[in-house]
């Protein structure tokens, strides 16, 4: 009898497509049951993103927004107008962000389109990809509007700038605020075990408990001092 060739695969993989000049995490992440996918911040260099779903045999059917940053989703609206695709994601407080991508654009050298989601997202919704279920946590602070996509079975989280390896986001930005950020990474990321693994939107993954030990911004006992 022929085994299932997907019998040994994780149900959720996950590829890193650094895009922009910023190099933002663009996550190509996929069920492996249908190889249906999506890309969560298709920030811009689509020609990359074009070759990663090719070169992985994904379909992509959605793109998720973590937030109206330029360096996020500036080419979302170009890219899912092309492939005929919805987008979902950030909630709505992001509006102010996802109005300015044109002109952002112009700023950091990046393609800015304004665009509306076909679903705007807050806190305990879910979105699916393929036959995989992701939990969405509104995690304001960075940007009014920032989620988080959470896949519980595979322990894996994509934050886009919420939280970083030694770091956190920045809040000087319009509309960002500092105490919000400290909360929503204490009281909805936390929650979701030290063993999870998150991809930021920039630099390297680590996981919660990593950074509950070391992280000089939101470690235990840093905030204990607090």
């Amino acid at each position: 009898m022929a085994s299932d060739p997907n019998a040994a695969q994780p149900p959720l993989r996950a590829a890193i497509v650094p895009v922009t000049p910023l190099q933002q995490n663009c996550t190509l992440l996929w069920c492996t049951r249908t190889m249906r996918g999506a890309f969560v911040d298709p920030g811009g260099d689509l020609d990359r993103l074009r070759a990663a779903a090719t070169q992985h045999g994904v379909t992509i059917e959605k793109l998720l927004i973590t937030h109206g940053h330029i360096d996020h989703c500036g080419s979302a609206g170009i890219f899912a107008e092309e492939l005929g695709v919805p987008i979902e994601g950030p909630q709505e407080a992001d509006r102010y962000w996802i109005a300015r991508l044109e002109d952002d654009g112009r700023a950091y050298g990046v393609p800015g389109k304004p665009f509306e989601p076909n679903r705007w997202l807050e806190q305990g919704n879910q979105v699916t990809v393929g036959e995989l279920v992701l939990d969405v946590y509104h995690c304001p602070g960075h940007t009014p509007g920032h989620v988080v996509f959470h896949h519980p079975k595979s322990q894996l989280a994509i934050v886009g700038d919420v939280l970083f390896q030694g770091s956190i986001g920045r809040t000087d930005f319009p509309l960002g605020n500092h105490q919000d950020l400290i909360d929503a990474i204490t009281t909805r990321l936390w929650p979701l075990g030290d063993e999870t693994v998150f991809i930021p939107g920039h630099g390297q993954p680590s996981s919660f408990g990593q950074e509950r030990r070391t992280n000089p911004f939101v470690a235990d006992s840093v905030l204990a001092r607090a």
